[in-house]
């Protein structure tokens, strides 16, 4: 198959290293493109250009306008599944009904002013099918997030801990992520200031527009090291794992943290409802401060051992078999007498 997708974002997040990916993975049986704008291959630490596999097609679309233009490279290079990941994306297929098959992923949730317009969607969580209009959920996948092996440095633990001045004995709670409101990362910081665990440290990693709020409310022992691109240093050097989200589509960070072994807190956000069964972990309400302060002090108390986690269900290859099954599906729906002509996905 000739398969584009398509992110039009500026900085790397978990939504970026989903699409990048896919793509690299597809690319070993498929002609790939992958569509990004201009400013994604600069030389910051957080672009995404440089994560391309070789095998991938990249495509850079000017920064004025990057969903027109990127609408335009899908006319030249006439795909059969273009997939796009995130607004800018889906914009771009907006006027291309009929040039190929359109999906889209929701890594958030359904939006009508994104999505209803498109033939095809991928959930990453059952609970976003309920939102999606029945005619269009009919020509919708389920198949959930993966993650890859990401061996931290040999020497990650001691090295990080050792130029952070975290003494070895510490408690070391981490947290990985882009910084910003539905992450939740400033109700982290309050609940350890209130949970006051004198032999404890909060490292959170990431960037964001909330950043500068965050350095303003950190205390001496809260640690924010910025974008690292490779995190899974850090969760070496940590001892457990928090997710203080308001919101949390699936949370591909909880299954870096499963790989890395790390016992794990997290609200009850829908993503961490989810992986419950496979990551079971102590679970605070979403937004109450006092009891993920309690959550907090209890696992420092206890120092839970890491663990090993049921990881087979999140592994690409059968997330490819089943993406590459849902592509030929709806393929083969476009092209039968029954086809799209006959479908109206914005109907309620």
């Amino acid at each position: 198959m000739r398969i584009a997708h398509l992110i039009l974002t500026r900085r790397f997040a978990g939504s970026e290293r989903h699409a990048i990916e896919l793509a690299n993975a597809q690319a070993a049986e498929h002609e790939v493109w992958l569509i990004l704008r201009r400013a994604a291959a600069s030389a910051r630490a957080d672009a995404l250009a440089g994560r391309v596999d070789p095998r991938v097609r990249l495509l850079l679309m000017p920064d004025w306008l990057p969903s027109w233009h990127a609408a335009r490279a899908l006319r030249r290079i006439r795909p059969d599944v273009a997939h796009a990941h995130l607004s800018g994306a889906c914009r771009a297929l907006r006027g291309l009904k009929g040039l190929c098959l359109r999906v889209a992923t929701l890594h958030i949730r359904y939006k009508p002013r994104q999505h209803a317009g498109l033939d095809a969607l991928v959930a990453i969580a059952p609970w976003q099918l309920a939102d999606i209009p029945p005619a269009l959920r009919a020509h919708t996948a389920q198949i959930d997030n993966w993650v890859l092996p990401h061996p931290a440095a040999p020497d990650a633990r001691e090295r990080l801990r050792g130029e952070h001045a975290i003494p070895p004995q510490a408690w070391v709670f981490g947290a990985v992520g882009r910084a910003e409101h539905s992450k939740g990362f400033d109700l982290l910081i309050d609940a350890f200031n209130a949970a006051g665990i004198a032999d404890a440290w909060l490292v959170i990693v990431g960037h964001g527009p909330a950043w500068d709020g965050l350095r303003r409310k950190a205390g001496p022992r809260v640690l924010l090291p910025g974008f690292m691109r490779a995190p899974e240093d850090w969760m070496a050097a940590f001892d457990g794992f928090v997710s203080a989200a308001r919101a949390e589509p699936f949370g591909l960070v909880l299954l870096e943290a499963m790989q890395s072994g790390l016992p794990i807190i997290a609200t009850r956000t829908q993503g961490a409802l989810h992986l419950t069964a496979s990551m079971n972990p102590a679970l605070a309400p979403v937004g109450d401060v006092a009891a993920l302060a309690r959550a907090l002090a209890d696992m420092a108390l206890t120092r839970p051992a890491r663990r090993r986690y049921p990881m087979e269900r999140f592994d690409i290859a059968g997330k490819l078999a089943q993406l590459d099954t849902f592509y030929r599906r709806e393929l083969a729906f476009r092209s039968s007498p029954d086809g799209p002509q006959t479908l109206d996905n914005t109907q309620p």
